[in-house]
């Protein structure tokens, strides 16, 4: 038995295309706003967070940079962690181009890491540095989702992306330990 021909459909746009297409202006109109500074001179919100964001992923890849120094032999998981971090570092803004995405020397001895940049201390053994590191991504995570709340769309959608990627490598680095 044939099958009755499909009804006849009118052209144009559909009534949920021209809906969706409304709502994702009044979503995008909403995105760019509040970005610029509101106090005639003070930082807005967004380039505060962004700012502080950018401060928090280098002091996490100088965490990972420190790590990598004393413990060699945690190389091969944790570059790629690390590389993630660098690009988030550029992502909000921060760092320059040859410090952010330059891994270091394999050929760095822990005393001179240790006595280069004493502001990460690094546990000697190798299990708690991954865990160190898996507190400290799990922090900077934290208080990102907490900014996203108060920042305009597009850097909210960065902040909770890159909240993700911390908490996907605090979970990695707490199997690692393991």
């Amino acid at each position: 038995m044939p099958y009755p021909p499909p009804p006849r459909t009118p052209s144009g746009p559909r009534r949920r295309t021209l809906l969706a297409s409304a709502a994702g202006a009044a979503v995008l109109a909403g995105c760019t706003a509040g970005t610029d500074s509101e106090d005639g001179g003070a930082p807005s919100a967004a380039t505060r967070a962004r700012a502080h964001a950018a401060r928090d992923s280098a002091e996490l890849l100088e965490r990972y940079d420190a790590v990598l120094a004393a413990h060699p032999e945690l190389a091969q998981r944790l570059r790629p962690l690390r590389t993630a971090v660098a690009a988030h570092v550029a992502a909000f803004g921060g760092g320059t181009a040859g410090t952010a995405t330059k891994p270091p020397s394999s050929k760095v001895s822990p005393t001179a890491a240790a006595t280069a940049s004493p502001s990460p201390t690094v546990p000697p053994r190798p299990k708690d540095a991954l865990l160190s590191l898996a507190d400290a991504e799990r922090g900077v995570a934290d208080r990102r989702a907490r900014d996203l709340l108060e920042v305009p769309g597009e850097l909210a959608r960065l902040l909770a992306s890159v909240s993700a990627a911390g908490a996907a490598h605090a979970y990695l680095l707490m199997e690692g330990a393991k």
